[in-house]
């Protein structure tokens, strides 16, 4: 995708977007969400790449939070809840792809399909636990919020882990039964098949962001 090399943003441009956003304070949710998806449309959405986004995208949102004196935790509060929005968009991303992927069953293994899934599962618990680091790493206030937003996130759930805890229940059930005839993937072709996943949900999910922007833009017009 030419995208991937053209409008790519940096994480540190990512951090310093993020952060003008929050300290802005106009419709945090909405902006930090854009701004995570912007940066994941243009990358491939496999581990490797979504952890470092969500890394910035916290130290942003927590830059920019310890600007907004006494509206700190609501500041944190909206930030997070945009990048969860954007993680749970990315995550409908991957499922739509995986679904593409698997109507074939000879073009895909029940290993590469239980690889795919082991990484989804993955992603809530990164999301939490880079929020996390990034609170260790914090001072005072900002500190001792993001704490007690990961407590609550964790006892109450994210949007997040309610979409992949969807995804591989939709994908565990329907498609594995589809699959009990293909043969078992080497490593090799597992990471193929993997790289090709992830090109494909990225591509995904450029036209939910783009679809999002849209919608916002027309209800802008509408205000």
């Amino acid at each position: 995708m030419s995208e991937n090399n053209t409008n790519r943003l940096s994480t540190e441009e990512i951090k310093q977007a993020v952060s003008a956003s929050v300290e802005a304070g106009v419709d945090i949710r909405t902006k930090v969400r854009d701004l995570t998806l912007q940066a994941l449309r243009t990358r491939k959405l496999n581990p490797e790449e979504i952890k470092p986004v969500i890394a910035a995208v916290t130290e942003g949102i927590s830059v920019g939070a310890a600007k907004r004196t006494g509206e700190v935790k609501a500041a944190l509060s909206e930030g997070l809840t945009g990048l969860d929005e954007a993680l749970a968009k990315a995550t409908e991303a991957t499922r739509l792809a995986l679904q593409q992927l698997t109507s074939q069953a000879k073009d895909f293994s029940e290993n590469e399909l239980d690889w795919a899934l082991v990484n989804l599962k993955r992603l809530e618990e990164e999301f939490l636990d880079t929020v996390g680091t990034v609170a260790d790493a914090a001072a005072g206030k900002i500190k001792q919020e993001l704490k007690e937003l990961i407590v609550h996130a964790r006892r109450a759930g994210t949007d997040t882990g309610a979409k992949v805890a969807e995804t591989v229940g939709i994908l565990g059930n329907k498609v594995t039964a589809t699959l009990h005839e293909s043969k078992t993937a080497g490593a090799e072709a597992t990471r193929a098949m993997s790289a090709r996943l992830a090109a494909l949900a990225s591509g995904i999910l450029a036209g939910m962001a783009d679809a999002l922007h849209e919608k916002a833009e027309k209800l802008k017009k509408s205000e």
